[in-house]
């Protein structure tokens, strides 16, 4: 799971008494995809203030995307591999608290970061939302092969589109609707729901773990819509530090329940990580961060709409990485569906680009 700082941009105040459209294009606190979203702003509305200064460096955002991206792989590989002697809830607490390390650092030489908030329900929203992404995301990479749980997770832009409908009363038209329709039949194609019937593979199975990264994905879609409504009234490094030390101590809260339940042994019954081990939980927190840092850094230096479409990048590093680390080999209906939910997320980046030059 990803996480760096909306990008803010500065808008224009309009005349007294009227309201105002911001357009808002920025990235998750833990996943770091991109998010786009429009919204009425009353003069009334505090301020928040302008956080990064951008610049026209189209290529070292691109760079800075791919390897953002790649770095992200890479840890969900070391996941993957620790996830048979490490359990999910002890995970989760090293990627949030190593990566503090290299987040805190930055925010530092960026000029450091207030506490202070004015919207505490708003993160509790955030924080459980986003929390309960990840341990959707890190159950799928113990329990899936590596390619498939990435392809099923990059179906954020779909459910943020739906649920942007009834929760910010934005206006959906025919074509992003036909493109979330392709999106929701290419995470049926690759979660392969005919082969419940018996037959629709060939061993007629049906894995309930699929359902994994799309509920990550669902749950994600709720945190940035979470992210959208603080960022009127938060600085993003105060909305960055207060979802890492919640996600640090929900993680942290898991401790006991694998001793209360076994059946959630292998998931939350934690352990002291063997000297092989170490390595890879502090590299999983420290790949997080900094893989943050680039996030932010392509965002800031090149144009969201010419970023974002590297994201699925992920989806091809996935493929090369779970075949060289684990033996993975796609199919058919991965290839397929992803496919689908790639097309789908690349055209509603693209309807929400050409809304937002058009107002």
């Amino acid at each position: 799971m990803r996480q760096t700082w909306p990008i803010r941009h500065p808008a224009v105040k309009p005349p007294e008494g009227r309201g105002r459209m911001v357009e808002r294009i920025g990235r998750d606190a833990e996943t770091g995809c991109a998010w786009a979203g429009r919204r009425t702003v009353t003069d009334k509305a505090p301020a928040a203030p302008a956080e990064t200064t951008r610049s026209d460096r189209p290529l070292f955002g691109i760079l800075c995307i791919n390897g953002a991206v790649a770095v992200f792989v890479i840890m969900d590989a070391v996941i993957k591999a620790v996830s048979d002697t490490i359990p999910t809830g002890e995970i989760v607490f090293f990627r949030n608290l190593f990566a503090f390390v290299p987040i805190l650092a930055f925010m530092l030489r960026s000029g450091g970061i207030s506490l202070r908030t004015r919207d505490p329900l708003g993160h509790l929203l955030r924080g459980v939302f986003g929390v309960g992404a990840i341990f959707c995301y890190f159950l799928s990479y113990k329990l899936l092969p590596l390619s498939e749980a990435i392809a099923l997770g990059l179906s954020i832009p779909i459910f943020l589109t739906l649920l942007s409908i009834p929760l910010l009363k934005e206006q959906v038209g025919l074509r992003r609707w036909a493109a979330c329709i392709a999106g929701f039949i290419g995470v049926l194609v690759m979660t392969r729901p005919g082969s419940l019937l018996g037959g629709g593979l060939a061993d007629g199975s049906w894995r309930p773990a699929v359902l994994l990264p799309v509920a990550g994905a669902f749950s994600y879609a709720l945190a940035m819509i979470s992210v959208r409504r603080l960022t009127a009234t938060e600085p993003s490094g105060t909305i960055v530090f207060h979802f890492t030390l919640f996600a640090t101590c929900a993680a942290l809260a898991t401790a006991p329940l694998g001793w209360i339940s076994p059946g959630l042994a292998p998931y939350f019954r934690w352990v002291w990580p063997a000297a092989a081990d170490w390595p890879y939980a502090i590299a999983i927190g420290l790949l997080g961060g900094c893989a943050q840092i680039l996030l932010t850094l392509a965002y800031r230096h090149a144009a969201a709409s010419l970023v974002a479409p590297f994201e699925y990048m992920a989806l091809i590093y996935g493929f090369l990485l779970g075949f060289a680390v684990f033996g993975e080999r796609p199919d058919r209906y991965l290839v397929l569906g992803g496919a689908l939910v790639v097309g789908s997320g690349l055209y509603i980046l693209h309807r929400e680009t050409r809304r937002r030059r058009a107002g």
